[in-house]
């Protein structure tokens, strides 16, 4: 008699944590799919794990981990719903309703995780609830990352969740892609959760990396499905200025992961595909006429991958296009980037007395990015005791340990 297949248990368990990081979220929304509740699929989802972790190392990994995770949840799904039923024939019939995953939908867009963002992103719910909710359900963001997100705080983000996925419940709000003539007014929330969720994965608010890969790849990947679906100007300019940033990704930190700024970037390992990819998809978007804030950003990051080098990028088109922006989207943020293109193109002085109105207005005290860049404007006119000040308060708000080696160089090499 045959041996039934073994896996090394530290090998399942890597295996398990593996398809965990990389199919739980999909595995997650399918769930939700099939179970109609948030809080049901995530328990389902913790039971599946659970399961493969005590089953993988005696029967082996399955060819398809992904499938075996949604049936082994479901069926952990029907057993507790008897279970707490004391097996009534009612809820009995109510458990074998729910649909076995074989018994997929087909559509144009097949895709249970683009369901799960508009579901979360219904009018109904507040537009920060929307946000919220995408990233903790949809992207796995921790609520302490979403809260440094939202500039709130993880208990407050906690509850405004909580709040988010019981409205759904009571409302009834429907698990699916909405129709043609719901999507325009569903597509603002939809377009900036992913741009959420892209940030947060091409410059990690915390940790030990300068980026998540994970998270900017899945933005991107939910984009394309969005333009796919609807092929308006600020979703091509929303995917376009994805790429274009990703596209520099490779020449963003050095072998010791430490951050190099985009005037030190080996611009040869920029990826060329993504660029051209983006510069098509602005120019697609620029051509309708119907320009938006991400399209504009887009062309912005455009110029800079048209320059072959720092000294040849357009600074005066770039100013330009932020004037633009500013129009149609006013903002201290954007107000900051456009501060700093002014230093590159008037000099720093210029870009200075813009970032210092900002911070005296108050509105930008604790975003380390304005005083990151009041301390370079200062370095470079040589007044390095301001200098020094703003590069320590830079520090005191920045959480990503690229950045703070980044800074204490800057500090260091200021001297005492």
């Amino acid at each position: 008699m045959s041996e039934p297949p073994h896996t090394d248990i530290r090998d399942a368990r890597a295996a398990v944590d593996s398809v965990y990081r990389s199919e739980s979220r999909r595995v997650f929304a399918t769930l939700v799919r099939l179970l109609g509740d948030f809080d049901a699929a995530e328990e389902a989802l913790h039971e599946a794990f659970r399961a493969a972790l005590e089953q993988w190392p005696r029967d082996g990994v399955p060819a398809n981990p992904r499938a075996w995770l949604v049936s082994a949840g479901r069926f952990k799904a029907i057993d507790r719903i008897r279970r707490d039923a004391r097996i009534d024939a009612l809820d009995d019939e109510t458990a074998q309703n729910i649909p076995a995953p074989e018994a997929e939908e087909t559509g144009d867009i097949e895709d249970d995780r683009l369901r799960l963002v508009f579901t979360c992103c219904h009018p109904a719910l507040a537009p920060d609830a929307q946000v919220a909710l995408t990233l903790r359900e949809v992207c796995g963001l921790t609520t302490e990352e979403i809260a440094r997100a939202f500039l709130s705080t993880p208990p407050t983000l906690a509850q405004r969740i909580v709040r988010a996925k019981n409205k759904i419940r009571d409302a009834r709000i429907p698990y699916r892609v909405p129709s043609p003539e719901e999507l325009p007014q569903r597509l603002d929330s939809v377009l900036r959760v992913i741009y959420l969720v892209f940030n947060e994965g091409y410059a990690a608010s915390s940790g030990a990396t300068l980026t998540r890969h994970d998270l900017s790849g899945e933005a991107i990947r939910l984009a394309r499905l969005v333009v796919e679906l609807l092929p308006e100007p600020e979703a091509m300019g929303l995917l376009a200025l994805m790429l274009l940033h990703e596209s520099r990704r490779a020449a963003r930190s050095d072998g010791n992961g430490d951050l190099v700024l985009l005037e030190d970037q080996d611009r040869s390992a920029w990826n060329r595909d993504m660029i051209r990819e983006g510069i098509t998809l602005v120019e697609r978007a620029l051509a309708t006429r119907r320009v938006g804030p991400y399209a504009l950003q887009a062309a912005i990051s455009a110029v800079h991958a048209e320059a072959a080098e720092t000294a040849a990028t357009d600074w005066a088109q770039i100013t330009g296009l932020y004037d633009l922006l500013l129009r149609i989207e006013p903002s201290p943020v954007v107000e900051l980037n456009r501060a700093v293109a002014v230093a590159m193109r008037d000099g720093p002085a210029a870009g200075l007395a813009l970032v210092e109105a900002l911070l005296e207005r108050g509105e930008l005290g604790d975003y380390r990015l304005a005083h990151a860049a009041r301390a370079d404007l200062c370095r470079r006119l040589g007044r390095h005791d301001e200098a020094r000040a703003a590069y320590r308060r830079a520090l005191e708000l920045t959480r990503q340990a690229p950045e703070r080696r980044f800074l204490e160089r800057r500090l260091a090499e200021l001297g005492p």
